[in-house]
């Protein structure tokens, strides 16, 4: 199992040099010049605008410009935005935010998602079966920023059962809809690889053996088929939760949450793009260390694995 950690721990130093040179090349892409964008309409002396340039390594050719941040990363240095102020920190402190929205929103989702899709697994081409299928295609194919504006505008402005938008009201009343619309969009993928997941091992010749050794229904479902039919729904869980620490950027926008999605919004409008490669390189980083947990977990479920 050691050896085993140590190989996915190694792998994941490729995955981010690659990732952030990717994400790195996108924002030095960004068109106009970030000095200008800070000055605006009150340009500074050309001197001032020299150093500036100077100590963010603007006019230096872009593989020496990805060497600094790169070597400052992992020295554990984001860099400083134009404000003079540590990248690392304007992102810890909204950080708590989309986590808190991001989990809130993970939590509804295993439950509605692992619901509905045992439910509809085990009525296999019944009515429930059939309500499972509907609800997923269904939500799959509508576009999450389309569910999100129109649930703000029916419960929050028509209603007024909830703030449509900001946390005034604190957790959780400020993040349950916005939590619930990031949910049911990605319990509609749960559900549906619960069910079909379910459905497959129910058709499996070790439980038909089981049962005709006389082993009650309710084992045989709980004892033995939702145990193997979980094994891809933890992988698919275990990735989703750092999936939706991204997804959490355009619903903060919709809901002017005040988390890093706020934030990244901000940073591409004043061209902040050290501030932007901080953001997705956390992005990234948390993902990759999310990735790392699913493939230990998945290691000790199916030893096999580690071969």
């Amino acid at each position: 199992m050691l050896g085993y950690s140590v190989r996915r721990v190694l792998q994941m130093i490729p995955v981010l040099i690659g990732a952030t040179f990717i994400i790195y090349a996108l924002t030095f892409l960004m068109p106009g010049d970030p000095v200008a964008a800070l000055t605006g309409e009150r340009p500074l002396p050309e001197s001032t605008v020299a150093q500036i340039r100077r100590a963010y390594h603007l006019d230096d050719p872009f593989l020496v410009q990805y060497g600094h941040y790169i070597f400052g990363l992992f020295r554990g240095d984001f860099g400083i935005d134009f404000f003079g102020r540590p990248v690392l920190g304007l992102i810890l402190e909204r950080l708590p935010t989309t986590f808190a929205l991001a989990l809130t929103a993970w939590v509804l989702k295993l439950f509605i998602g692992l619901v509905i899709g045992v439910y509809g697994g085990l009525r296999h081409g019944r009515a429930g079966d059939h309500f499972a299928l509907v609800f997923t295609v269904v939500f799959m194919g509508i576009p999450g920023f389309v569910i999100a504006l129109g649930a703000q505008t029916y419960f929050g402005v028509h209603l007024g059962w909830v703030d449509p938008a900001g946390t005034r009201a604190g957790w959780p009343i400020a993040f349950i809809l916005p939590a619930l619309v990031m949910a049911i969009e990605a319990a509609a993928g749960l559900a549906r690889l619960t069910r079909t997941s379910l459905v497959d091992v129910l058709r499996a010749e070790y439980l038909r053996t089981a049962r005709a050794k006389g082993l009650s229904p309710q084992r045989v479902v709980w004892g033995h088929a939702l145990r193997n039919a979980m094994i891809p729904v933890v992988t698919y869980l275990g990735l989703s939760l750092a999936g939706m620490l991204g997804g959490a950027v355009i619903i903060e926008a919709i809901f002017n949450i005040p988390g890093i999605g706020g934030l990244l919004v901000s940073s591409i409008n004043n061209k902040e793009g050290t501030v932007v490669v901080g953001i997705a390189t956390m992005l990234v980083l948390v993902y990759l260390v999310f990735n790392l947990l699913v493939d230990l977990t998945y290691g000790i479920i199916d030893p096999r694995v580690r071969l």
